[in-house]
């Protein structure tokens, strides 16, 4: 039943969108583009923040109009920074901290735009990249982390930056190819193609590419750091195959694939894979 009210509701959201578009185009486009980058959750309050978090040092730093949120938990030189994915927040790296933390390490977890406790309405890739860029140049990060959006978010930052000091890259359960998920997100409104079409030349323009070549792949392909790409065969959220096309044009990483595991691949076998990766 609760399946056939969120399908009832997402495609009375798609008609709305199709039919505001033949009266009021730029508004409907409008409206098209807040439900594919303004995040519903992952949003967290001061006055009630995860355990987890408040054991950490929080920081805050503003970038353009923007503030970003950070949490550190202090160890030694080795810096790790935690990249988290889409309607999330630094919280969900709970599980695999005690296994970083055993090596010393001093780690840094960062809430993306419009996620945790940072500030914006819109969460991309580009922006969620510079943030990255902010936060590496602050606290000289030799490993980097990432989750799903947050992987993708990784490879692209790693891409365009070409930061020298990043030495290892893990990237879990990450989507490569951003045309897959845009047309996902098209399909599943059922919107029109003057929609579509029209949305799809605002996002050429916020990543400033075709969609086409917005691709981890492609990035992957470019990034001379070591890395570790693990994806889970049931993965429900981000298809399997995406993570195979992310290790298979990488020069130096090895591929784990998991079962059961789902999109959050939260498993004691994975993460001590991860720490020997980061720390042999």
């Amino acid at each position: 039943m609760k399946k056939f009210i969120n399908f009832f509701v997402v495609k009375s959201i798609g008609l709305y969108i199709n039919s505001l578009s033949f009266v009021f185009p730029k508004k409907a486009t409008q409206l098209a583009h807040s439900f594919f980058s303004e995040p519903k959750i992952g949003k967290l309050s001061k006055d009630n923040l995860p355990k987890i978090l408040k054991e950490a040092t929080a920081e805050n730093f503003q970038y353009e109009d923007h503030f970003i949120q950070t949490y550190t938990w202090k160890g030694n030189d080795t810096v790790i920074l935690l990249v988290h994915g889409w309607e999330s927040n630094s919280s969900r790296w709970k599980k695999l901290l005690p296994y970083l933390k055993k090596s010393g390490s001093t780690i840094i977890a960062v809430d993306g735009p419009a996620q945790g406790l940072s500030s914006g309405k819109e969460f991309t890739v580009p922006k969620y990249a510079e943030f990255i860029h902010i936060i590496a140049q602050k606290f000289q990060p030799q490993y980097l982390i990432g989750h799903s959006m947050g992987g993708k978010t990784c490879l692209y930052y790693q891409y365009k930056y070409q930061n020298d000091s990043i030495q290892k890259m893990v990237i879990l359960g990450s989507p490569s190819d951003f045309k897959i998920i845009f047309n996902n997100f098209i399909t599943l409104l059922s919107l029109n193609s003057k929609i579509s079409k029209t949305l799809e030349r605002n996002y050429k323009a916020i990543l400033s590419q075709n969609l086409d070549h917005f691709s981890g792949q492609l990035f992957a392909s470019k990034i001379n750091a070591k890395g570790l790409v693990a994806h889970d065969v049931e993965d429900k959220v981000v298809l399997f195959e995406e993570g195979k096309k992310i290790a298979s044009s990488w020069k130096n990483v090895q591929f784990i694939e998991t079962s059961g595991l789902g999109h959050s691949l939260h498993d004691h076998d994975l993460y001590q894979k991860i720490a020997h990766f980061l720390f042999e």
